[in-house]
């Protein structure tokens, strides 16, 4: 399930952060024939929808291919019963090995051209500094928090470290980018 959902998601956030485009894609296996498809399926149909329909033809390709692998090493290993599933030697809910060759390619292709791009990493460095800043902070100065995050810190460092990390893992992105702008940015009014 992470597999599908992580790399659709990639390829969507790829393409509308300007990392790599459609024509990119069309040589990678698995997404390549699916956008062939959707153009053949819909001409003159806009980049926009034409990424949308891929990635969505992408998800179902996928969610058809692990069931199809599952069912196959289901009745190949003879497993009729929970028993049989606690018992199996191997991996029963597993993509074919086709699909893991292309998503072998497609991982390539994301982890080249998206996971080490100069704009993910600067965006991964800036958030590195607002998390270390606001754990920082809520370390030296609990009553920061709101209060029943602050009744959480309360003990040792220890339990501190955990309420501070417990806080800033329940934000939101956004959440967490404003926060730190309210603790870190020079205005005296009352920021409530």
């Amino acid at each position: 399930a992470d597999d599908i959902a992580y790399n659709n998601h990639d390829v969507d956030d790829g393409v509308q952060a300007g990392l790599f485009t459609l024509e990119d894609l069309a040589e990678i296996p698995l997404i390549g024939p699916i956008l062939r498809q959707v153009r053949a399926d819909w001409p003159g149909m806009d980049d926009r929808m034409v990424r949308i329909e891929a990635v969505r033809r992408m998800i179902g390709v996928m969610v058809d291919d692990v069931l199809a692998e599952t069912e196959r090493r289901l009745v190949a290993d003879g497993i009729a019963s929970t028993e049989d599933v606690r018992t199996a030697r191997r991996t029963l809910v597993q993509f074919s090995d086709a699909m893991m060759g292309d998503l072998a390619v497609l991982r390539r292709f994301l982890f080249e051209r998206m996971y080490r791009h100069y704009r993910v990493n600067r965006t991964r460095s800036q958030a590195r500094r607002i998390l270390g800043e606001m754990f920082r902070l809520f370390m030296a100065e609990p009553e920061v928090m709101p209060p029943e995050w602050q009744a959480r810190a309360v003990g040792d460092d220890a339990k501190r470290a955990r309420a501070v990390c417990d806080y800033i893992a329940g934000m939101t992105d956004r959440y967490a980018i404003e926060e730190h702008r309210k603790l870190f940015t020079l205005d005296l009014a009352l920021d409530l």
